[in-house]
């Protein structure tokens, strides 16, 4: 999966794009790098950046809005121990690196680590092939992309009479990144990104309810045909139409089934981020400390991999300059490790994952996720439903709280199902699951054999950044989670 080839195509993408225009070399870069290790530092890095973006809004039949912005700039970071000084600018010339090299050195005033020798020569970081470098702004023109959101209104109209309010949106955007590291390390990255969405109010004896589809990945608009936008809207409009037949959910104790796919995103917030590496460094969350140890069911085994080809979690390398990785974080429930960047991996004397992410220049990066998701059993999904004596059956899910230290979530079901004696009875409306990330996993009684990837339409938030990613699970049996209802 590693390949030279494209690494220097995208190599050369990135000079083009953020260095010749303003002068810079890479002569600069080892300057720039070189004023920083004078002082004693464990580690440095500068990081290049330009985006184009655009993004087309339809409400009525009616273009709501359009955009388009170029966002470019350079950070500039010196790491000693725990401690990070960072600095950034959206002017990319030689005096402006130069000024936040200057800047962030001071971090090592009075450290004690060690002397960083930047080498004369670069090394050009391996890196995986996962997604094309084309423009996806450029494989449609601006009637074409509205032409497209139209398309989905129509389809959408024409699905149901009580479908009420349609609006649709897209987004596309091109990024190409440069990482230039104090070891002397050279990585490139040219990432393309889309998404449409679809979202539908239907309506009927004077009850209005919202049902939403969409996706996307890192690819071009040819991606969304006429096949896939009808997917998108069916989703849409099945939800909305489900819930206005819903009734009240009822509270209590019980049996939650979780539906494959989007529903990942349970397990992404409520055991995906206490496994990342600066959590468990400080010893902040529940999972700190228990390498080896069972945290969960046999069976469950949850990965992070962002080696998926044209997903919209993958990175042919990460925002630190590691090329991508598989990684397993728990297998058959023993918790193998954790997802790390470069700092805390430093800190852990472990290697990194490469999960080292940023939402921009302007951001120092951490460990995140990429495409989270559990691996399939071997159960029949209707043999789960059908196991069921009495609870929910939720297929997607809205908002949700995590508290990272204790594990606790709160998750509110956008589309859920009442079941009695392994029968779906009806839809129900404000079902909020309430559990503990690492008492859930424990709970896990049945695994589907149908593990489903979402459709490309997550982001995640971590400390004020917002970065794309994926989910994925089986249908899911969890026993004794907690459900706050309406009845």
């Amino acid at each position: 999966m590693i390949s030279r080839e494209p690494t220097i195509a995208r190599l050369v993408a990135a000079r083009s794009h953020l260095l010749e225009p303003y002068g810079l070399s890479e002569m600069v870069l080892a300057k720039a790098l070189r004023l920083i290790t004078e002082h004693r530092i464990d580690d440095a890095d500068l990081y290049f950046q330009t985006t184009r973006s655009e993004g087309w809004s339809l409400e009525e039949g009616i273009v709501k809005s359009g955009s388009f912005s170029i966002d470019q700039g350079v950070g500039v970071r010196a790491v000693a121990g725990e401690k990070t000084a960072f600095a950034y600018s959206d002017d990319i010339s030689e005096a402006a690196l130069m000024d936040a090299a200057l800047t962030v050195r001071s971090i090592a005033a009075a450290g004690q680590s060690r002397k960083v020798k930047v080498p004369s020569t670069p090394s050009i970081a391996a890196s995986r092939s996962l997604y094309g470098p084309a423009d996806p702004i450029l494989s449609l023109d601006s009637a074409e992309k509205v032409a497209l959101l139209e398309r989905a209104e129509r389809m959408a109209r024409a699905k149901d009479p009580r479908v009420a309010q349609v609006m649709a949106g897209m987004a596309a955007e091109h990024e190409i990144v440069l990482i230039a590291r104090a070891d002397g390390t050279l990585a490139a990255d040219v990432r393309p990104l889309v998404r449409l969405s679809v979202t539908v109010i239907a309506e009927s004896n004077g009850r209005r309810e919202v049902g939403s589809g969409g996706g996307g990945g890192r690819f071009g608009l040819a991606y969304f045909t006429d096949e896939m936008i009808a997917s998108y809207v069916d989703h849409a409009v099945a939800a909305a139409l489900t819930n206005l037949e819903s009734r009240p959910a009822p509270a209590g104790e019980m049996t939650v089934v979780l539906g494959p796919g989007w529903p990942g995103v349970l397990l992404h917030e409520a055991i995906g981020h206490g496994l990342e590496g600066d959590f468990n460094r400080k010893g902040s969350s529940a999972f700190a400390g228990r390498i080896g140890e069972r945290v969960a069911a046999k069976g469950v085994t949850v990965l992070d991999d962002g080696t998926l080809a044209d997903r919209r979690g993958s990175l042919n390398v990460d925002d630190e300059g590691c090329a991508s990785q598989r990684n397993v974080l728990i297998e058959d429930g023993i918790l193998k490790g954790y997802i790390q960047d470069a700092m805390n991996a430093r800190l852990m004397k472990v290697a990194p994952t490469g999960n080292g992410r940023r939402e921009s220049y302007a951001h120092v990066p951490m460990p995140r996720m990429t495409n989270t998701y559990m691996l399939g059993g071997k159960a029949e999904p209707q043999e789960i439903i059908a196991s069921i004596k009495k609870g929910i059956y939720a297929t997607n899910f809205g908002g949700g709280q995590v508290d990272i230290t204790s594990g606790k979530f709160v998750f509110s079901a956008s589309e859920a199902f009442w079941v009695e004696n392994g029968k779906i009875l009806y839809p129900v409306k404000g079902a909020t699951i309430i559990g503990s990330g690492p008492e859930a996993l424990t709970r896990v009684t049945m695994i589907g054999n149908d593990m489903r990837l979402d459709t490309g339409v997550g982001v995640c938030g971590k400390e004020g950044q917002s970065v794309p990613v994926g989910v994925g699970q089986p249908t899911l049996r969890i026993d004794g989670l907690t459900v706050g209802g309406t009845a």
